[in-house]
């Protein structure tokens, strides 16, 4: 499609001037003062408001394009801007309204003020480098020589048409017009195409700084998506640039992290020192600019510090690298820019294309550095890791050094406390029995205490040496044939006294008859005074203490039930624990161990049989082992 170009407003207007040539001027007379041009009213209105929508297009372009900019460009819009209104107000006043009236005496004056329009645009160009030289060197010569192809082809074309007559007189005949303004309309139309072809011969030649946007774009985005690593990032994101903007050298700069501390990723052209870069990144925030140009107009002292630390670094723009509109934040780091190898400035095209490209960057590198904070931080947490292992494996050993001795000092005091109790046992029984005399029932009340307490001295003994055998594995099973309600009778029979102290009642029905069983008796019978001792402790006075012993044909099963102080239901599970003794059981007995109930579950477990164990809070439990008969069953002896 064939696009129409504002060129097509003038040329109807010059084609109508050649159908009629009075269209606007219809003669010239001479005055006192000098010429006079006589307008044709119609037509020179016409004209007036052709020129007028023209100055008043160009002044809203530039106005709105004023609005819409920000430092260094606003500054230099401004200048252009008031050149324009110079030139535009004065020139219409001397050549267009002042004629208008019939006044001509100082047209002369309407050229002389667009030196004010060429003057603002030439002082913009100085201060603010408004335009890329290069750029104007090429559309210039476009333009050119378009027009001079063009000229050139319409002047042959219809001089080949017409017949190459050259018209002796003043009156040119309707169809010789007619062919001019067909090839002015047709030379309008193809101005634009033509003008295409000399822009890119112009750009090879005299703009050598061109390159794709969208090209340049696209390659950042396969570099942003593809690494994780900051370095490799950074280094392909600077050669991109490098190589499609062709400055001398980009490098960044990026902020210290929590693992990290501040870095650059440099081109090996760039020599900044880090103390510059420390200055920069503390200047930087009290800019307002994201894309800082070396050459902006400064307003404060900030700004004039930044000038000259980029100045003696030979940077020539500095991108920030903020997510935030609000500039006062230092944000992640910064691109850092040298001049472009051509010599040539930075164009609009180059600011735009910087600012995308921050924008795009900011965001790939808070991933990356988020990314790499927390590898940092695995590592750091392993490092730490480690040698929180290596610190508890040290002073694991020394616990388990610390425990063996321990252990060697529990075996070594109980077997050394075992032999006195027992003889001091054993003497308690004699007294007991009469061997020494008769004894009155209190002398023997007390004594039958002391000789309980005894007993229980030994068994707690016993405890204790089975869990240093269970740690230094000399703990033995030492199985024989026993007739249990016998062995059950024996305990009972030792602690009813105990029992009957404290207003309590043992109920214990001994089975008529009974298989034999293989067990170890020792640590049975220390099992069976566990469990009846611990009823007798728990339970308040006038409460009753069931033993029951019974035989199926698959086991055997031995109880002690209670109605005391019963154990909490959430504690229940930990009761069996070494050490371990529920919170109502330390208030009622603050002296326990918490190694019998232990003890007991080892010993049982141990011939292969299971414990019994069932409680309710306040109102009693019930403790025993089973073992299946196949296990433990014996032959009765004949």
């Amino acid at each position: 499609m064939i696009k129409l170009t504002p060129t097509l407003p003038t040329v109807l207007l010059i084609a109508i001037m050649i159908f009629e040539p009075t269209f606007i001027i219809e003669g010239v007379t001479e005055r006192s003062w000098g010429k006079e041009v006589l307008l044709n009213k119609s037509g020179y209105g016409i004209f007036t408001l052709y020129f007028a929508s023209y100055v008043l297009i160009g002044f809203v372009t530039i106005l709105i394009e004023f609005l819409r900019s920000k430092g260094a460009r606003k500054l230099y819009l401004k200048l252009v801007f008031i050149g324009l209104i110079i030139a535009f107000g004065m020139g219409t006043t001397f050549n267009l309204i002042l004629p208008a009236l019939g006044n001509y005496q100082y047209i002369w004056l309407g050229p002389l003020f667009t030196l004010a329009y060429v003057i603002s645009i030439s002082y913009a160009i100085i201060k603010h480098r408004l335009f890329d030289v290069g750029l104007l060197v090429a559309r210039s010569a476009a333009y050119i020589l378009s027009t001079a192809t063009l000229a050139v082809v319409y002047v042959i074309v219809a001089f080949s048409i017409i017949g190459g007559v050259v018209f002796k007189t003043d009156d040119i005949s309707f169809t010789t017009r007619l062919v001019y303004t067909f090839l002015a309309i047709v030379t309008a139309i193809v101005y634009q195409p033509v003008r295409s072809v000399f822009d890119k011969i112009s750009n090879r030649l005299f703009y050598q700084d061109s390159y794709e946007t969208q090209a340049l774009l696209d390659d950042l985005n396969k570099v942003l998506v593809s690494d994780v690593e900051i370095n490799s990032l950074l280094s392909k994101t600077a050669s991109l640039i490098e190589q499609n903007l062709k400055v001398t050298y980009c490098s960044f700069y990026i902020r210290e992290t929590s693992y990290v501390s501040s870095r650059v990723v440099a081109s090996e052209k760039q020599n900044i020192s880090q103390t510059d870069l420390e200055k920069i990144h503390q200047v930087s925030p009290r800019i307002k600019y994201r894309i800082y140009h070396i050459n902006q107009e400064t307003s404060n002292n900030e700004e004039a510090m930044l000038n000259q630390l980029m100045q003696d670094n030979g940077i020539e723009i500095i991108g920030r690298l903020v997510s935030t509109l609000k500039y006062e934040v230092a944000g992640v780091g910064y691109l850092i820019l040298g001049s472009k190898q051509s010599g040539a400035v930075y164009s609009d095209q180059d600011m735009k294309v910087l600012e995308i490209i921050t924008n795009e960057l900011v965001l790939a590198v808070e991933n990356v550095l988020r990314y790499e904070e927390i590898e940092k931080f695995n590592e750091t947490l392993q490092k730490k890791i480690d040698d929180a292992t290596k610190e508890l494996r040290k002073n694991n050993e020394k616990l388990k050094a610390l425990d063996e001795a321990k252990d060697e000092f529990v075996s070594m005091a109980s077997h050394q406390l075992r032999t006195p109790l027992t003889t001091i046992k054993g003497y308690l029984s004699m007294v007991l029995e009469g061997d020494a005399g008769d004894i009155t029932p209190t002398q023997k009340d007390m004594l039958g205490q002391a000789l309980f307490s005894s007993q229980r001295m030994v068994y707690l003994i016993s405890d204790l040496l089975n869990v240093s055998r269970l740690k230094t594995g000399k703990f033995l099973i030492e199985p024989k044939n026993i007739y249990l309600p016998d062995v059950i009778e024996t305990e009972i029979d030792q602690l009813r006294d105990g029992a009957k102290s404290k207003e309590l009642t043992i109920e214990y029905i001994k089975p008529d008859s009974f298989s034999h069983v293989m067990l170890d008796e020792m640590k049975i019978r220390q099992v069976i005074m566990n469990f009846t001792d611990n009823a007798i402790y728990y339970t308040k006075p006038g409460g009753t203490i069931t033993v029951g012993l019974k035989e199926t044909s698959k086991s055997i099963e031995f109880t002690v039930t209670d109605d005391g102080i019963g154990v909490p239901k959430e504690q229940q599970h930990k009761l069996f624990a070494k050490f371990y003794r529920a919170e109502n059981a330390r208030k009622a007995r603050p002296d326990g161990t918490g190694l019998g109930l232990f003890m007991a579950k080892k010993v049982i477990i141990a011939q292969e049989g299971s414990i019994v164990f069932k409680s309710k809070e306040g109102k009693g439990s019930t403790f025993g082992f089973s073992f299946p008969k196949d296990k433990i069953l014996a032959q009765e002896p004949s």
